[in-house]
């Protein structure tokens, strides 16, 4: 399914199919993509708006429109406006009714939105600067350091491509002399002459003292002569040459086999040792990375709770010259039965003026809302896949505000490939060699690297296979092999929904039968 975008109109009901929110009738045309953790549609099937499972109101006469919720069993709407009286007392006298009769109360939504020329918009501002400062001294600390990886991992896969060649001439000292091959110590020998000894340039190598000295036989005898294992191997080489080749041009050929051997054995531990650093280093880089993201995660969240909202900033109840803010909290009540809840949503939308005063000598001041409230009663009967596919809607909605900060850290990071993964495994299990497996934990389903990293910010990308091809229609499945539970949860909550609507306005002197 396409990235969703606020701006799209259909944004919410689109958002309530991936999250398994379907009609019965189409539950059959979406599967549940296991790697995405999302509802899409099957190959060649077009997502539809109306194929959400989603509330309908009528607006004026014989007009109706979705309100972006599921649909409820029951709704209960209260629209109250009152000039001088602090609209805090109805939200906590819900609660504190609600915790009375559901043992789960759980906030799904708590966002704001302030004209831009209120006190109050000049006072959360500030607070959102100092936020924003943080993030971005973090994100610019995290986004250094992911540079330095690069260049770890870049010095890491040349250490490996030379220990291939390393390790390939040690494997051949395993056989006899004459059936060694000689592919990799060729390599090492080229790699010798042109660092080592200087290359052609130099008069004191194989190839100038072939060029120089008339040694041209030199540099075949010298990349063709096998490995060896020491210096008996090697001279015992030298010796059944000795019928072809003068004295003269074996001694010095045993001077640059000597000299060969030794500065291979000696490089070949210091890129062990090299690699077994860098593998710590990066390590330990790697998780000085992650406690800077981990440091910033609860800056990013403040600030997205101090952003304005852009839906209610654009709203006409939203006047920039005029004092005036707007604030939506959303609560989830439900009593649990097995796996089947009797749920009770509650929406509180607020139309506020907010009058800054001190409430108390020495405190700082804060904002006290008067002005107007719609709260909303819904009532559903939810499976605990259903409650979770509405919590995990709830928590997009909010982390679509650090896409593109999960976005450029998660490409950043997987641009370095596989062998970043691959480097970090090795060098945890050398920490962990020395532990015995008897007492190691049950071992848990284990999360990728950006998963670990990144945590809520992180995205997976969308991976289709076959195991991950379950349709919606199991939800209803799931629905109808719990029924009577459910029935039973909806009609207490349906009562105890009820009975706090009509007790609020009874208690708060409003007209009620």
């Amino acid at each position: 399914m396409t990235t969703l975008s606020p701006a799209d109109p259909e944004y919410r009901s689109k958002l309530l199919i991936q999250h398994g929110f379907i009609k019965e009738e189409v539950s059959g045309s979406y599967f549940y993509n296991e790697k995405m953790k999302e509802y899409e549609p099957v190959e060649g099937y077009k997502v539809s708006a109306r194929d959400a499972d989603e509330e309908f109101i009528e607006i004026i006469d014989n007009q109706y429109g979705t309100t972006g919720f599921p649909s409820a069993r029951k709704q209960y709407h209260l629209m109250w406006e009152v000039f001088d009286l602090s609209l805090e007392e109805p939200y906590f006298w819900i609660l504190d009714t609600l915790k009375m009769s559901f043992p789960i109360v759980e906030k799904l939504e708590d966002s704001f939105a302030a004209a831009e020329n209120s006190a109050f918009f000049g006072v959360t501002q500030q607070r959102l600067g100092a936020q924003q400062d943080k993030v971005s001294q973090f994100l610019a600390t995290t986004g250094k350091m992911i540079k330095e990886l690069f260049q770890m991992v870049r010095e890491l896969r040349i250490i490996d491509e030379r220990l291939d060649y390393f390790n390939g001439a040690e494997e051949q000292l395993k056989k006899p002399l004459d059936k060694r091959e000689r592919g990799a110590i060729i390599t090492l020998k080229g790699m010798f002459v042109d660092l080592v000894q200087g290359g052609g340039k130099s008069a004191a190598s194989v190839y100038g003292m072939a060029r120089e000295l008339e040694y041209v036989t030199l540099p075949d005898l010298f990349f063709d002569a096998p490995p060896f294992k020491d210096d008996a191997e090697s001279q015992r080489h030298i010796d059944g040459l000795r019928k072809d080749f003068n004295d003269n041009v074996l001694r010095v050929l045993h001077r640059h086999l000597h000299q060969f051997r030794n500065w291979k054995v000696r490089t070949h531990q210091e890129h062990q040792s090299r690699r077994k650093f860098m593998k710590a280093y990066l390590l330990q880089h790697y998780r000085i990375v992650e406690m800077y993201i981990n440091w910033a995660k609860p800056y990013l969240r403040n600030v997205a709770k101090l952003s304005m909202k852009e839906s209610s900033m654009d709203s006409p109840d939203l006047i920039s010259a005029f004092e005036g803010s707007m604030l939506d909290v959303e609560i989830l009540a439900r009593k649990k039965k097995d796996k089947a809840n009797g749920c009770i949503l509650a929406t509180f939308n607020y139309r506020t003026r907010p009058e800054l005063k001190v409430v108390q000598e020495g405190y700082q001041r804060g904002p006290v809302h008067v002005g107007r409230l719609e709260m909303v009663f819904r009532v559903y009967g939810w499976t605990d896949q259903q409650v979770e596919n509405y919590k995990k809607l709830k928590k997009k909605e909010t982390l679509l505000l650090f896409g593109e900060i999960s976005g450029s850290v998660r490409q950043a990071m997987e641009a370095l490939g596989d062998e970043l993964k691959q480097y970090l495994d090795e060098a945890e299990g050398d920490e962990k060699k020395e532990e015995k497996k008897s007492t190691a934990p049950a071992q848990k389903k284990k999360k990728s690297m950006m998963e670990a990293l990144l945590g809520d910010f992180y995205t997976s990308p969308a991976k289709k296979n076959a195991e991950d091809v379950q349709t919606a229609e199991q939800l209803y499945a799931q629905r109808r092999a719990m029924e009577d539970a459910l029935k039973g949860l909806v009609r207490d909550a349906s009562g105890s929904c009820f009975g706090m609507y009509k007790a609020f306005k009874k208690g708060h002197r409003m007209v009620m039968w």
